[in-house]
């Protein structure tokens, strides 16, 4: 546009066009480009405006990304920490529980890995305060009886769970 209003308005000042009629569609064709490269000029401007501030948000955003990442790669680091501290606790567990069933009779630790299958993982329960922490019920004054009368070294068990009972201090009896 810019060439073709220049060319124009050359023409116009080098006094090659003499008839009026044609001087007057001239200049207005030079008035015409000049409005619209006025037009085009603000389009660029506002497109330019538009661009930038578009950029500012993706500055804005890759910093957020950049912060969430962060946080993410933090959060995954401390999960894989506690994953192995949990693998080395099961590891050490698992050997203690290798050794104290070496001590067990062996029917009583058949026995006790039936009940856990059995009772969800849970083949033995505390007996405290005369309630048994495996179900929660309170043991009938005759099971209390029962449980008293028993030898130490014999194996008691709730009436209601079926689980084993682990007799202490605390137990109330």
């Amino acid at each position: 546009m810019r060439s073709r209003a220049a060319r124009d308005q050359q023409r116009l000042d080098s006094g090659a066009v003499t008839s009026p009629k044609d001087l007057a569609g001239l200049q207005h064709e030079i008035t015409s480009l000049a409005k619209r490269q006025g037009d085009l000029e603000d389009v660029v401007l506002e497109v330019m405006e538009r661009r930038e501030s578009a950029q500012e948000r993706v500055a804005e955003l890759t910093e957020r990304v950049s912060s969430v990442q962060s946080r993410t790669d933090d959060a995954a680091a401390r999960r894989d920490a506690a994953f192995q501290e949990i693998d080395g606790e099961a590891a050490s567990v698992t050997k203690e529980r290798e050794v104290v069933a070496a001590a067990v009779p062996a029917d009583l630790l058949k026995l006790y890995d039936k009940l856990r299958q059995q009772q969800g993982g849970i083949g033995a329960a505390k007996l405290y305060q005369r309630t048994c922490q495996g179900c929660r019920q309170e043991l009938a004054i005759t099971e209390l009886n029962e449980v008293r009368s028993a030898a130490p070294d014999t194996v008691v068990r709730c009436e209601n769970c079926r689980r084993i009972l682990v007799r202490t201090a605390e137990s109330g009896l």
